[in-house]
């Protein structure tokens, strides 16, 4: 078995692979059988749905909490400290793509229900925001594990409603809370087309470092990884 996974370029996630639809079309074209991965069509309606009644002269809130964080890859005029209240920061979407393989499972962050969350709220100019969540639609709704939200949240000291994506949990993906052991393995070992999902762990701890972010969960996960028995494979 490798220990690691080569990276070709049409899985990259970048902005000219989200702008040109290459990405999206490189999982559909690699999804194993049985894996659901919508088409343009439908990741167009769930985005007009989304949007629905919103003023369209009014910027637009992403909250970022994962690789967002760390690899937007959508234009915004302002990148900010954010707290986001009834949702908290998961270990909780089973990965057999991306950072995942059929032979190396992985794990993916994903909020769900309950406590609240740090993050970066990336806020994008009304006129740009429809083109770029369509981007953000290619990368974060194929497969229906994750659900686009208008979640509560404090920016700058004030409330507002941004746009983030929560666990589906009705996905067949969805794993709920999974014992420590568990994760940790699949943190250690999951690895596909993306990368590694210790990559994605260590990197996302990186820019909660930089906002002067404690998650007190993924604390608990970094200290099992550093401490239960069993290889870090890289």
């Amino acid at each position: 078995m490798s220990s690691e996974p080569t990276k070709p370029r049409s899985h990259v996630i970048t902005r000219e692979r989200l702008l040109d639809g290459s990405l999206a079309e490189a999982f559909r074209a690699n999804a194993p059988p049985g894996y659901m991965v919508r088409s343009q069509a439908e990741l167009d309606e769930s985005l007009a749905q989304t949007l629905a009644g919103r003023s369209h002269d009014r910027d637009v809130h992403v909250f970022g909490y994962g690789s967002l964080m760390w690899n937007p890859a959508i234009e915004h005029v302002e990148a900010v400290k954010a707290h986001v209240y009834g949702w908290s920061r998961r270990y909780c979407i089973r990965l057999v793509m991306g950072r995942g393989s059929s032979e190396r499972p992985g794990l993916m962050l994903a909020l769900d229900r309950g406590g609240s969350c740090y993050g970066l709220a990336f806020r994008i100019p009304a006129d740009r925001a429809a083109e770029e969540l369509r981007l953000l639609w290619r990368r974060e709704m194929l497969s229906g594990a994750y659900q686009a939200r208008w979640v509560g949240a404090t920016i700058h000291g004030r409330r507002e409603q941004v746009l983030t994506f929560v666990v589906n949990r009705t996905s067949p993906r969805y794993m709920g809370q999974l014992p420590m052991p568990q994760l940790v393995h699949m943190l250690r070992t999951g690895a596909g087309n993306l990368g590694t999902c210790r990559e994605y762990f260590d990197s996302t701890m990186a820019s909660l470092h930089k906002l002067g972010v404690r998650d007190a969960g993924l604390e608990r996960v970094r200290h099992a990884l550093e401490t239960l028995p069993g290889a870090n494979v890289v």
